[in-house]
């Protein structure tokens, strides 16, 4: 009962302030509540709203209030304080708003609100519901403070810090694409990042980093877990570079191997530089790594790959040879023994000639039983590959782990070899520890082993066949002497026969040249007797004039037979047929008409004149052959012009050319014939009567001049051979008539030549020669002569030496003298270019050539003219 007294009490006592307060809003009451009045009072805008009106209408505004909208208290009760809104009131805010007032809970916003005359202001409203007794909602009580200057200047270092906040997170998202890009580029390379701190030894690695050393991203990987990793061959370099580059401040830069967890082995390239502090001393070394393997195996493949090769082809034994590929195994993969063995399928055994094996390892060259070391012989027998990482783990050879560990084996790759279906070899690597066989290493071992083979093989076969060749050879020899002495007495006598035609002409012409000169000389000794001297000169120009011919015979005969020294040049193609003519017609004989068809107005063509003789000579000479029964042989020339499409058939360059044809009415060719004519050795004539290289002689000489030559033949109605060579139009020159020795160039210097010949008349004629000059000549008669003269202390200035001297021939006695003598000047003599000798035309510096037969006055103009060439450096020699 007292309770209901209570609340009743309150109830009323609620209603009697409410309405209390309510006049004094409205304004019946004069202010006597002393809540109304302080609001009524204070200088802060204030109103107050009624929730239980529709749509919460004030019902109370100061006057300070009045004044900070600007508008009066009649225009202000009543409304929904929404009405100081517009377009750029925050909806948010709003919202935050109406739900306060739904909620009736208080709030604090700052809302953007419009004075009277339409002026925006910030209004921070301070909104806050008021109960009953009963906790009923009466009133919405709000504050009011213009905030308008405070926001603008928030505004102001708002846009400050949205600007420096955009620049800093311009920089930030610049910096971290850079970073993104640096750290794609290094992850797309295989780069590993690292930093190693100097005085605390403390490594910091980024996850690729530890990927290259078999790491997962999230595992430590410390400074001592990097230098573990390191193989141990190379563990003492790799710290040592590392440290030396910190405290030594110079970057850093090696190459190593590195184990991984599983027991595999990885190149790693790794570079670095030192960072200082501001005191300049190194506090630490950064850099990256990056894993080299693939290239370094295959480098290290390669690298033995290639001596490989260079071992097989300097080796003759198997042995030999399957031993050198166990050393390149065992010595690229680091293994404790390789080797190469012969398999007995049926006994189940290997034989082992020779093995490679590594420092304190012993051999297990011999027979040995596969059974005594696993099962894994069913699998080489089905020709599997046998990789063993682990003895005791592997179930073919865990029960004879023991054994194998015994022979430093226990871990293995097998690797049988089949041939014709059949496993006859094995090659083989052992290391003493477990060791994981990569798929590289098993590749490695099949390419050696592969090739090892083939070597072996090829051996054998080899020796086989030279067995073989060797028997058969001796049985044909017992079989076919009968028949090898009845050819030979044949061919001896078509060789005679060949030669006897091929010479005829020239002993008759050499006969003659003999005569000219042996009858001039006698009647010259004659009419000396006779004190008749006066008359010798037109005997002398007799036997000169025979010399000369037979030298240009001779050099006719050398270019005929390729020994000829090659001199390409302008020459005049119909000039040098006319000066052929002759001889052709000798060769050929009676019974074969030589004619020549020459265009006028040639021009010249820039080639070897002997070469082209040769070629033209051994054309007629194929002609003759070709008409056992007489006939006649057609020599020609005319300008000829390739154009483009001609050239591209026949793979020549566009252009004028000169064409040099021998045509005859043979028994001709057909197109096999023709289509093999240019093969080396081979001929259509029989055994004995031709080597077949002619006609490839003369397409090689065209070829190498620039030209072609083509076939045309008709079987029946003969051949003709065109030579076509490109045409040059230089001046051809004359060779100079040569000078009496009288008109030769004398020296004042007195300078000693030493002359060396074999031939007693040619030394005594240059010796007399060259005293008549001025020059002091002394001679030997070969190479030890000429040493043991200069080891008495003679000094020469010249040698004048034959290229073929019995013994030590003439440019090997130059070399010796050379060698004390570094500057001494050679001029060699020779009857025919000794290109082998003289090492193919190319001669050091102060040497030169001049051949027989020549004129006196020739010789002392070439002794002349080298004496005036600059000195090489010292040239005479003072014994010590």
């Amino acid at each position: 009962m007292s309770d209901r007294n209570d609340s009743s009490n309150r109830s009323c006592k609620s209603i009697a302030d409410d309405e209390r307060i309510e006049n004094g809003l409205s304004g019946l009451d004069p202010f006597t509540d002393p809540f109304v009045a302080a609001v009524h009072a204070t200088r802060m805008p204030m109103i107050i709203t009624n929730p239980r009106l529709a749509d919460n209408p004030i019902v109370f505004a100061n006057d300070a209030f009045c004044r900070l909208t600007g508008y009066g208290r009649a225009e202000i009760l009543g409304r929904n304080c929404r009405f100081l809104q517009g377009e750029a009131t925050d909806p948010e805010t709003r919202r935050l708003l109406h739900e306060a007032v739904e909620h009736a809970h208080p709030v604090e916003v700052d809302i953007r609100n419009y004075r009277k005359n339409g002026e925006p202001f910030w209004n921070r409203l301070l909104m806050a519901p008021v109960f009953d007794a009963d906790k009923k909602l009466s009133y919405f009580f709000a504050s009011q403070v213009d905030v308008t200057l405070e926001r603008e200047r928030l505004s102001g270092l708002e846009r400050d810090n949205a600007t420096l906040m955009a620049e800093v997170s311009a920089r930030l998202r610049s910096q971290d694409e850079r970073e993104r890009e640096l750290a794609l580029a290094l992850r797309a390379g295989g780069f590993g990042t690292w930093s190693f701190e100097l005085q605390s030894r403390t490594l910091t690695a980024s996850a690729e980093c530890k990927r290259l050393f078999g790491r997962e991203p999230e595992q430590p990987f410390t400074f001592e877990d990097r230098i573990a990793a390191v193989h141990r061959e190379d563990r003492r370099r790799a710290i040592d570079n590392m440290i030396e580059a910190g405290t030594g401040g110079r970057e850093h830069q090696e190459e190593y191997r590195i184990i991984w967890p599983d027991g595999s082995t990885r190149w790693i390239s790794s570079r670095g530089q030192p960072f200082f502090d501001v005191d300049g001393r190194p506090i630490r070394v950064a850099g990256v790594s990056m894993d080299i393997t693939s290239a370094k195996r295959a480098e290290l493949k390669r690298q033995a790959l290639v001596r490989l090769n260079d071992l097989f082809r300097d080796l003759d034994h198997s042995a030999d040879i399957s031993h050198a590929a166990a050393e390149i195994l065992g010595q690229t993969l680091g293994v404790s023994r390789a080797g190469y063995g012969m398999v007995d399928r049926i006994q189940e055994t290997i034989m082992i000639e020779r093995d490679w094996n590594a420092v304190g390892v012993a051999t297990i060259a011999g027979t040995l039983q596969f059974r005594e070391h696993g099962t894994y012989i069913e699998d080489l027998k089905h020709g599997e590959t046998v990789c063993v990482d682990d003895s005791r783990l592997d179930p073919r050879t865990a029960d004879r782990s023991a054994v194998l560990e015994a022979i430093n084996a226990r871990a293995f790759i097998n690797m049988p070899l089949h041939e014709q279906g059949g496993f006859v070899a094995l090659i083989f690597v052992n290391n003493d520890t477990p060791r994981h066989w990569s798929k590289d290493d098993v590749a490695f071992v099949r390419e050696v082993a592969e090739r090892t083979r083939d070597a072996v093989e090829r051996r054998r076969a080899e020796q086989e066949l030279a067995e073989l060749a060797a028997s058969l050879e001796r049985q044909v020899a017992e079989r076919t002497a009968e028949l090898l002495r009845a050819e030979d007495a044949l061919r001896q006598s078509q060789k005679m026969e060949a030669v006897g035609q091929l010479t005829g002409g020239l002993a008759h012409d050499f006969n003659n040249l003999l005569t000219a000169i042996g009858g001039g000389l006698e009647l010259i000794q004659l009419r000396l007797a006779q004190d008749r001297a006066g008359e010798i000169g037109r005997y002398m120009d007799a036997a000169q004039d025979a010399v000369k011919r037979a030298a240009a015979l001779t050099h006719r005969l050398l270019a005929f037979s390729r020994r000829q020294t090659l001199d390409p040049r302008p020459t005049d193609a119909n000039g040098l047929i006319c000066g052929l003519e002759d001889l052709v017609r000798r060769t050929v004989g009676p019974a074969i008409l030589v004619e020549t068809r020459l265009a006028t107005d040639l021009k010249s063509i820039l080639v070897d004149p002997n070469q082209l003789e040769n070629a033209l000579l051994n054309l007629c000479i194929n002609a003759r052959d070709a008409m056992p029964d007489g006939g006649r042989i057609m020599i020609e020339t005319q300008d000829h012009l390739i154009d483009e499409h001609a050239g591209r058939r026949r793979d020549m360059m566009p252009g004028n050319y000169i064409c040099l044809s021998v045509s005859d009415t043979g028994t001709g060719m057909d197109a096999e014939t023709i289509s093999r004519a240019f093969e080396p050795f081979f001929t259509t004539k029989p055994i004995g009567s031709g080597t077949g290289l002619g006609l490839s002689m003369i397409y090689g000489f065209a070829r190498q001049s620039g030209g072609d030559v083509r076939i045309h033949s008709t079987p029946g109605m003969g051949t003709t051979v065109a030579i076509y060579l490109p045409r040059d139009g230089q001046a051809v020159v004359a060779d100079a008539s040569p000078l009496p020795l009288s008109a030769a160039p004398r020296t004042d210097g007195g300078e000693t030549v030493l002359v060396v010949d074999d031939e007693v008349a040619v030394r005594m004629l240059i010796i007399e020669a060259l005293t008549d000059l001025g020059y002091d000549a002394i001679e030997a008669p070969d190479g030890p002569a000429a040493m043991e003269l200069l080891a008495q202390g003679r000094d020469i200035d010249l040698l004048v030496t034959d290229v073929g001297l019995p013994g030590m021939n003439g440019r090997q006695l130059a070399e010796a003298l050379r060698a004390t003598r570094p500057g001494l000047k050679v001029l060699f003599i020779t009857g025919y270019a000794e290109n082998a000798v003289l090492n193919h035309g190319h001669l050091e510096a102060g040497m030169h050539v001049i051949t027989k037969p020549f004129p006196m006055e020739a010789l002392a103009s070439r002794v002349k003219a080298i004496f005036f060439e600059p000195p090489l450096g010292p040239a005479r020699y003072t014994r010590p």
